[in-house]
């Protein structure tokens, strides 16, 4: 053997360790899959991924004779879990030719990210989850219910907050790879949580967002925990989860775009049954008009108004320019399909 060759074999980080990461065929909620690829290392750009291949029909996006899946890498971050100069990828699904597969909803939000480049749309979401351990969501008694909501809101203490060492780690992971997460904080109901991912383009945003919902899955399972996204993870008086998604373009940051902002809203009113399709299942049991959220039958924007479909925040009003908030996604959503729906409608 060469010497080398031996040297080679003696460095490990001439290897690096890929989690290829994808979004499967679940429906009517797709779920994440990943899986681990050894390539040469170290990577510094995106063409240093390999693409890869999966059995489509394990994830629902292929039937057995025909099964080969292609993953595209699209995006790549440090990996926080496993550190050094291992990575995690972001990846498109793709038939073996190229052509992108029926669940892959990432090429439509490219297409319509670059015919509305010129309004240099920006969109922050605030991804709510509740953590669950067993059959009962974390901190609640077994078999029974904690106290009515009030106390846990942005709580302190034991007896408020449950989960804040996974949420601690889920936000440092997040800053080590690279993710634009500016804040968390602990929801209305115990054991809920939210993260908040941007300003950033609606591309940013999605593959960032996915990536980040891979790394709380990943922390909440080394606690024997898991994340759910479901919008209504509790049936009665307790708030459900949401997406929040801010947004606006460059016109509505400038001066005078507060006439942009209103008028945002009343294309979002006339294309209201078109955005709910997309904003997630089972939406209708968070959207009823409790718990500072508007009925699912019904469109309204307000100043300052967190029981409206879109709220336009009171500095946006102050300042006449700023960005509007469209409350109705649910924590469930596919970021690249609301980005897409919400460009097309606003911008157009």
């Amino acid at each position: 053997m060469a010497t080398s060759a031996i040297a080679h074999w003696l460095n490990p980080m001439t290897k690096i360790k890929a989690e290829y990461i994808w979004i499967d065929g679940h429906s009517p909620t797709p779920k994440l899959r990943s899986k681990t690829k050894i390539i040469d290392g170290p990577v510094t750009e995106l063409s240093h991924i390999p693409g890869w291949s999966f059995d489509g029909s394990s994830t629902l996006q292929g039937e057995g004779h025909d099964s080969d899946r292609a993953l595209h890498p699209v995006a790549f971050v440090p990996d926080p879990i496993r550190g050094g100069q291992h990575i995690l990828v972001m990846s498109e699904v793709n038939y073996p030719d190229g052509k992108p597969h029926e669940t892959n909803k990432r090429v439509h939000l490219v297409e319509i990210s670059r015919k509305y480049k010129d309004h240099a749309p920006w969109f922050g979401i605030e991804q709510e989850y509740t953590f669950f351990r067993g059959r009962s969501p974390l901190g609640w008694p077994e078999g029974g219910y904690p106290a009515p909501q009030g106390p846990f809101y942005c709580g302190v203490g034991a007896d408020e907050v449950f989960g804040r060492e996974i949420v601690e780690k889920h936000m440092d992971a997040c800053l080590y790879a690279g993710i634009n997460i500016s804040g968390i904080n602990a929801e209305v109901m115990p054991g809920q949580w939210e993260f908040q991912i941007g300003p950033l383009d609606p591309l940013a945003v999605s593959d960032q967002l996915w990536v980040a919902r891979w790394i709380l899955y990943r922390i909440a399972e080394d606690f024997g925990v898991n994340a759910t996204l479901y919008p209504k993870p509790v049936q009665g008086d307790w708030n459900g989860a949401g997406a929040h998604t801010n947004f606006s373009t460059k016109e509505m940051r400038e001066d005078g775009g507060y006439a942009l902002v209103e008028a945002a809203c009343k294309k979002l009113e006339e294309k209201h049954n078109e955005h709910i399709a997309v904003y997630g299942a089972h939406n209708d049991l968070r959207l009823t008009g409790l718990h500072e959220t508007c009925s699912i039958h019904e469109f309204r924007y307000g100043v300052g108004d967190r029981g409206a479909s879109i709220r336009i925040p009171l500095p946006t009003s102050r300042d006449g320019r700023g960005y509007l908030e469209d409350r109705r996604p649910a924590a469930n959503m596919n970021p690249y399909e609301v980005c897409a729906i919400m460009i097309e409608t606003i911008c157009s």
